[in-house]
């Protein structure tokens, strides 16, 4: 198994590209009376397309170049992840993978990779480190799709490959949402002799879904509700995803709208309180620069090849996000869905990007879990 060094490094061209497109954006108007009620609010696009156009990737490219980036050879397809290595003398070094979802990148969790690693430095408890990889999932920027339907379990083999294969852990730690947290219950079902335990943003769902309370039925048609009316996304890129990525591939503004939009519904209270302006449009970049937003729809459009999971036997701690659909979950739905739960708490700030959204927060909530399971 090879592991190449990597650097980022866009081409001048494609730069020059993006920013002429960005200039010539033509912006429609806004179907709703109040904004975000149709979408994207045409206001705020506009703002965003403009301080695209004017941004210094460049600079964000060197920031990005600081971390370690590497691209390995994982079951016949190229992943890219990033490494940070566990700083300092801590009694406890734990490998620990940090899995990003949809529409995110690698870089949602490097300022919560760098706490974790190095918790002198950010003033925590220094009796636990971690060994953090952070992989870019399969068909999202770096990494490539493979020959299979990209469905969860097939992304956590390639993450148990990239981790005992190809770094050659012995045993390891598992933390995500939304894509990548599906992933890691799966790791927590295949290999959970190898897996020291999973922490997820969103809790996990039984394979059997069918209320066994009031709690669950209230909670069940609530999510009913939600995606009825937030739902239209996912629908696209369940079945025409090849038509909404040739329009988005071909205009900036689009992609960023798509992207924006998501962003502006999942965080937890206003998007331009709770995240940094550059944060979404370096991850609209390496989308753009990469050609990978119709990759990235690949786990929508396999979304049926999807097997029923089977319990997770692996130890879980929940660390529930605040994203509107996770509200209200209750702790009896994970209890079906893991044999060994071992902590369901609910997070005081942060929804759907808690890592980015509230990294301290967010790490302190992976100390502790970790801790208290190894002792």
């Amino acid at each position: 198994m090879t592991i190449e060094p990597f650097r980022i490094r866009v081409p001048d061209e494609v730069l020059d590209d993006l920013r002429l497109r960005l200039e010539r954006t033509r912006l429609v108007p806004a179907l709703g009376s109040k904004p975000w009620e149709g979408g994207m609010d045409p206001a705020r696009l506009r703002a965003m397309v403009a301080a695209w156009a004017a941004f210094d990737w460049r600079a964000i490219e060197d920031r990005l170049n600081a971390f370690e980036h590497s691209l390995a050879d994982v079951r016949g397809h190229r992943i890219h992840f990033v490494r940070i290595p566990a700083a300092g003398s801590a009694e406890l070094r734990v490998p620990l993978l940090l899995l990003h979802g949809w529409p995110s990148a690698f870089t949602e969790y490097l300022p919560l990779g760098e706490r974790l690693a190095n918790p002198a430095a950010s003033g925590s408890d220094a009796r636990i480190a971690f060994d953090v990889i952070i992989p870019s999932l399969p068909g999202f920027v770096f990494s490539e799709l493979g020959d299979r339907p990209l469905t969860r379990h097939e992304i956590a083999e390639d993450l148990h490959e990239l981790m005992t294969g190809v770094l050659g852990y012995d045993r390891y730690a598992a933390f995500g949402g939304d894509i990548g947290g599906g992933a890691a219950t799966w790791l927590g079902v295949e290999h959970a002799d190898r897996v020291i335990g999973i922490q997820l943003l969103n809790a996990p769902f039984p394979a059997d879904t069918a209320p066994h309370s009031e709690e669950e039925r209230v909670y069940l048609e609530g999510v009913d509700r939600y995606d009825r009316a937030d739902g239209g996304y996912s629908e696209i890129m369940l079945t025409r995803p090849d038509t909404i990525a040739a329009a988005l591939g071909d205009s900036p503004a689009g992609l960023l709208a798509w992207i924006a939009d998501k962003w502006h519904d999942w965080v937890d209270g206003d998007l331009d309180r709770v995240v940094d302006a550059d944060v979404l449009l370096t991850i609209a970049t390496l989308y753009w620069v990469t050609e990978s937003i119709g990759t990235s729809f690949a786990q929508y459009f396999d979304y049926p090849a999807n097997a029923p999971r089977p319990l997770i036997e692996a130890p879980v701690g929940v660390y529930l996000c605040r994203e509107p659909v996770m509200q209200g979950f209750p702790r009896s739905l994970a209890e079906r869905a893991s044999a060994d739960l071992r902590e369901f708490v609910v997070a005081p700030r942060g929804g759907h990007f808690a890592g980015i959204e509230q990294p301290e927060d967010t790490a302190d909530a992976i100390r502790a879990f970790f801790t208290r399971m190894l002792g």
